[in-house]
């Protein structure tokens, strides 16, 4: 019992600060009825600039479409290794996701944007269709995307 004590206060002790310094963020997309094939949706974080930091989430079907999300794929150069265990199945036109994901506490209210890509096959493609500000100013507010989506929000 000691033992198993022992080992329980160690690994706690090791995973606990990892999980003090990420928050919570669930995000609600819902798109358009556009009347096309299943959306492709890709999540991920710019600075301020633009430029990818890191990724957050896809919502795909089939890694060979995945660069028609452009500002996406130029980040993560389609690497399956950036993606490993973040990622579900495409959207359907007029249909809703709900996910939630761990953010580093560094990149929130920090000048990062959240951002997301959506392609559909045999429709334009719309990169950046979403840019809000990763902080707590914008947790709550619901915005229009660029194409595809209809309503997109987050809360932390």
């Amino acid at each position: 019992m000691k033992l198993l004590s022992s080992l329980l206060a160690a690994t706690t002790a090791l995973t606990a600060p990892g999980l003090a310094n990420a928050a919570e963020v669930t995000i609600n997309t819902t798109l358009r009825n556009y009347g096309g094939e299943d959306a492709y949706l890709a999540y991920y974080i710019t600075d301020a600039q633009g430029k990818f930091v890191r990724h957050v989430w896809i919502a795909s079907g089939k890694s060979r479409w995945w660069d028609h999300l452009s500002a996406w794929y130029a980040g993560t150069g389609g690497s399956s290794s950036e993606i490993a265990g973040l990622s579900g199945a495409s959207v359907g036109s007029g249909q809703s996701l709900k996910i939630s994901v761990e953010v580093e506490d560094a990149l929130i209210n920090a000048g990062y944007q959240i951002r997301m890509d959506a392609a559909v096959e045999h429709m334009p493609n719309s990169p950046a269709e979403i840019i809000m500000p990763l902080d707590q100013s914008t947790a709550g507010q619901t915005t229009a995307g660029r194409g595809y989506v209809a309503s997109f929000s987050f809360d932390m």
